[in-house]
C-alpha cells in the first residue's frame, strides 16, 4: 500500500517499546518478576501489558493499587534488575526499523524518541541495536514527567527549536496519542503494539499504520534504493 503524507513535518518523535522494538513479552516478564518481589500474584499477561508506555513507577503503581511508595519502589528495583540483566536479543526491532529510520534521516527529518523507559534501559537498547546515532534527541520517563503529560515532548521541541505544528508523535498506546494532543502535536498510531486500533482511534491520530514500512511510506520513503528512497510521485515533507 502506498501512503502519502497529509502535511509537512520537520521532527518525527517515536515511542520505543511497541513502536520500534518488539519488547512486550520481555517487559511483561519483568513486570511479573517485580510484582512477585513484593509478594503480589501477577494478573494475566494481557493485564500487565496494559501499563506498557507509562513510566516505571506509574506503571507499577497502577498494578499495585493502594500500595505505599516504598512497596512500589521495591517493585521498581526488582523490575530494573531483571530488565538490565537480560542478554542482548531479549527484545528485537520490528521489521524494517533500521532501514526506515535511516531513510527518513536521509530525507532530512530530525528523529527523536519519547519513551516510558528509564535512561539506562533506553541506552541499553540503543547500544545493542546500534540506532543511537540516528536520534537527535531522546527523553525518558525518569528524566521528566511520565506520559501522557506533555513535558517530554515539550523538551524535545525546545531542544530542536521546533514548533509543535511541525512535529509528529508516533506510538502504539493511548498514552502516546494523549501526550501528543497535550503538547499540541499531531500523531500517528500503530496497530501492532499494545493498545487496540479502537482505543487509538478515540484519540484521533492522523492515521494508523500496520507496519514500520507503512510509516516510512506515509512520509514519502519507499525503502527502494532504485527509486531513490522516495514513494513514486511524492516529495520529502520537511522544509
Amino acid at each position: 500500500m502506498t501512503l502519502k503524507p497529509q502535511r509537512s513535518f520537520e521532527v518525527i518523535v517515536f515511542d520505543w517499546d511497541g513502536t520500534l522494538m518488539d519488547s512486550q513479552g520481555h517487559i511483561v516478564a519483568c513486570l511479573d518478576k517485580a510484582l512477585r518481589a513484593v509478594d503480589v500474584e501477577p494478573g494475566p499477561p494481557a493485564e500487565l501489558a496494559r501499563v506498557i508506555g507509562l513510566g516505571l513507577f506509574e506503571a507499577l503503581a497502577t498494578l499495585l493499587p493502594g500500595a505505599d511508595n516504598a512497596t512500589v519502589h521495591t517493585a521498581c528495583e526488582a523490575f530494573r534488575e531483571e530488565f538490565l540483566s537480560a542478554k542482548p536479543g531479549a527484545s528485537t526491532l520490528f521489521p524494517d526499523v533500521e532501514t526506515t529510520l535511516r531513510g527518513l534521516r536521509e530525507m532530512g527529518f530530525h528523529l527523536a524518541v519519547a519513551t516510558g523507559k528509564s535512561r539506562r534501559g533506553l541506552d541499553k537498547n540503543l547500544a545493542e541495536t546500534g540506532l543511537d546515532e540516528l536520534f537527535a534527541v531522546t527523553r525518558c520517563a525518569d528524566e521528566t514527567a511520565s506520559k501522557p503529560h506533555p513535558q517530554m515532548l515539550e523538551e524535545i521541541l525546545v531542544d530542536l527549536d521546533t514548533d509543535p505544528r511541525r512535529a509528529i508523535m508516533i506510538g502504539d498506546t493511548a498514552f502516546d496519542l494523549q501526550m501528543a494532543a497535550n503538547a499540541g502535536m499531531s500523531a500517528l498510531g500503530v496497530s501492532y503494539g499494545v493498545h487496540t486500533v479502537a482505543e487509538l482511534r478515540q484519540h484521533q491520530p492522523l492515521a494508523i499504520m500496520d507496519s514500520v514500512r507503512e510509516i516510512g511510506e506515509w512520509f514519502g520513503y519507499s525503502g527502494d534504493p532504485e527509486a531513490g528512497g522516495l514513494v513514486s510521485g511524492s516529495r520529502p515533507s520537511p522544509g
